[in-house]
This record gives structure tokens, C-alpha cells and sequence, in this order.
């Protein structure tokens, strides 16, 4: 077995210099574990007081981290370049777009019982603005870094590589909460079909994507025992997927003309039912995946988060097709899967805690052995942290 000394505490700049964009994540899974309980049918509500209070903890959670992150491109650009160049971590800038998309969108969910409709609107409207931004960008750049700069071999490929091309799907799930807050006519059609635009795109880039990494599980074997939990985030275009089609198509009538509201309506069940049924599918291929790297020793890391955003779009997802199918199956199902949700994100915060509390997850990436194949410790050198 090979063994590495324990790392030094950290220094107080060194805390700062260390902190990667993959710290989204929490904040995403955050903001889903509030907006998803108000997607629950009426059986399993939670109190709206409580997911406010999550959703509350979610927005001191972004702004606390986009201070952060702020002095850490000021302070240490260096290292925040090193950061976009290696192949490891810059796919998790798409964290950032949505981690500002869900605490947006989760204003108008459950934030809304706190700060009122108002107040809620424009913050959507600023975040939703600021994420989508983001989200084209990243979809565009880091791509781009992988051909140009990079040169990912195909054993390389993880579900990482995903986060960048989901973030238009997350705007395209949250976008149509806005569109009845605009002035009627063209603004709300113009919103809505832009958030079809955004689901297409960000679909058919993990349809190209998505063989890449299912092939390299087959032909290579199972993930490093600390990426494991990655393939968690497979989930996330498909649970949002079954989302944002569903919310355009909830949001259609009185918006576009017919016969393309009713359409989009049908489009919801005859997309959304075989989506959620392959998405069940992987979360067993998945879960069956992480039990037995735990049985091999997998411990916390900050890909534990990956149980959660995805998780929660699953929820919604399947809240979605319950509300267009009426069926009592998906009522059922994405209370299960919220509760899955809970005990995924206790687990990961918990972990975080110790972790910071300990200061192991703010320390430096630790040497990778040298028996090990170079794509692994590309892979772990800052993506696990």
C-alpha cells in the first residue's frame, strides 16, 4: 500500500491560493435541496420555512464563495490559470454558472417566502442574467481548452467533462419561472423559446459527449476510487433535461401561439418518460459503482457533492412528469429520490465540515505516486480536493 506523510496546516494565504472552482458544487447542491422540496407533490411537503432557511444558506454560501474566488484571481492569478489549464479542474467553472443559475432560480422557489416576490424577481434576474452568461461561455471555452490546450486522451474521459455542457440546460430548467414576470407578447416568447434554444444545445452536446465517457468505463475500467462519485453527475442533463421540457412546455400556453404550446406539452411526457426511465438505469449503474469503491476504501472528498445537484434534478424531473402525466408513480418517485437527496447532501456537508474544520480540504493537492498512470493523477490532482 502506498502511503504519503500528512500535509502541514495550511497558511492562511496558502487556504486562499488552494481554492478551486470545484467548491461550487456545494452551493449547487444547496440551492437543489431547497428548490426541489417545493417541487415535491402534496403528500411529502416540506415546510416551506424550512427551505428557505436552506435557500437563505445557500445564497451566503455563493456570496461567500464569489468573495473568495475574487481574491483569488486577484491575488494569485497564477495559480488561477494553472487552474483553467489543467484538464483536471477547469470543466468545474461550469460549477460557477450554476451555482449563480440555482440560487437564482431558487429565489423564486423558496426564497421567495423569505424575501418577497419582489425582491426575489430581481435577484433571479440578475443571476439567471450573470449564469446563463457563464454557462455559454464555459460550454464554449472549456471545450475548446480540451482539443487545443489539453489533448485529453480517451482514457482520460470522466463525467467531469459534462459539467460545462450542462449549465445551458440549468438555465433552460430555470429560465420559464421568469417568463410570467415579463411584459406579455414577444419578451415572454422570446424568454421561453431561448430556453428551448438552451436545452437543445446543451442536449446535444452530452449526447456527444456521453459515449466518451460510458466507453471509457467499459474499454478502461472503473473510475480512481476518489472520482467515483462523479459518475453521479451523468444524472444532471438528464434529470434537468426532463426539467427544462417540462417547464417550457408548463409555461407555453398564452405564451406561444398554437399549436406549439400543446406540442411542447406532449413533447414533455414523450421526452420526459424515457429520460427519467434511463436515469433510473444509471443511478443503480452508478450506485453500484460508488458501493463497491467504498468497499475498497473510498473516502470523503469534495466529489460527494456530485450526489447531490444531480440527484435533485432527478426530483424535479420526475415532479415535472407528474404534474403533465398526473400519475401517482411519479409522485411517489421523486419523494424517494428527495429523500435520497437529504441523506446525500448531510453526507457531503458533513464531510465538508470535517474537512474544513480538520483543513484537509483547503490544503494542497497531495503528491501523486509515481506507479500510478499519469491520466489518474492529472485526474486527481484537483479535481478530488
Amino acid at each position: 500500500m502506498i502511503t504519503t506523510a500528512p500535509l502541514p496546516p495550511p497558511s492562511r494565504a496558502g487556504l486562499l491560493r488552494q481554492l478551486r472552482p470545484n467548491w461550487y458544487a456545494a452551493v449547487m447542491g444547496t440551492a437543489v435541496l431547497a428548490s426541489a422540496g417545493v417541487a415535491l407533490p402534496a403528500p411529502a411537503n416540506v415546510p416551506r420555512g424550512v427551505l428557505a432557511a436552506v435557500w437563505a444558506l445557500s445564497l451566503l454560501m455563493l456570496l461567500v464563495l464569489l468573495t473568495a474566488r475574487a481574491a483569488h484571481w486577484a491575488r494569485h492569478r497564477d495559480q488561477a490559470r494553472a487552474h483553467l489549464r489543467d484538464p483536471a479542474v477547469a470543466p468545474f467553472y461550469g460549477c460557477l454558472a450554476m451555482a449563480l443559475l440555482a440560487v437564482g432560480g431558487g429565489a423564486l422557489t423558496a426564497g421567495r417566502e423569505l424575501i418577497g416576490t419582489r425582491a426575489a424577481v430581481a435577484l433571479d434576474t440578475v443571476l439567471f442574467t450573470a449564469g446563463t452568461a457563464a454557462g455559454l461561455g464555459t460550454a464554449v471555452a472549456v471545450p475548446y481548452l480540451l482539443a487545443v490546450r489539453h489533448r485529453a486522451e480517451p482514457a482520460e474521459a470522466t463525467p467531469v467533462w459534462l459539467l460545462p455542457l450542462v449549465a445551458p440546460m440549468v438555465s433552460a430548467a430555470l429560465g420559464p419561472l421568469l417568463v410570467p414576470h415579463l411584459p406579455p407578447g414577444q419578451p415572454r416568447e422570446t424568454l421561453l423559446l431561448a430556453c428551448f434554444a438552451l436545452f437543445g444545445l446543451s442536449l446535444l452536446a452530452v449526447l456527444l459527449t456521453l459515449p466518451l465517457v460510458f466507453g471509457r468505463l467499459l474499454t478502461a475500467g472503473p473510475l480512481p476510487l476518489a472520482l467515483t462519485p462523479t459518475l453521479f453527475l451523468v444524472l444532471g442533463p438528464l434529470g434537468q433535461s426532463a426539467t427544462a421540457v417540462g417547464a417550457v412546455a408548463h409555461a407555453a400556453p398564452g405564451v406561444v401561439p398554437a399549436p406549439y404550446d400543446r406540442g411542447l406539452l406532449v413533447l414533455a411526457v414523450l421526452y420526459g418518460v424515457p429520460v427519467m426511465g434511463f436515469a433510473l438505469l444509471w443511478l443503480a449503474f452508478a450506485t453500484a459503482h460508488v458501493v463497491r469503491a467504498r468497499r475498497r476504501g473510498m473516502g470523503f472528498s469534495l466529489t460527494w457533492w456530485s450526489f447531490t445537484f444531480p440527484v435533485g434534478t432527478c426530483v424535479t424531473g420526475a415532479a415535472t412528469l407528474a404534474r403533465h402525466t398526473g400519475l401517482a408513480a411519479y409522485d411517489a418517485l421523486a419523494a424517494v429520490l428527495y429523500g435520497v437527496l437529504v441523506l446525500a447532501w448531510f453526507a457531503a456537508a458533513a464531510g465538508t465540515v470535517r474537512g474544513l474544520v480538520g483543513g484537509e480540504l483547503l490544503a494542497g493537492p497531495r503528491p501523486v505516486p509515481a506507479a500510478l498512470r499519469p491520466a489518474t493523477g492529472r485526474t486527481t490532482s484537483g479535481a478530488v480536493r
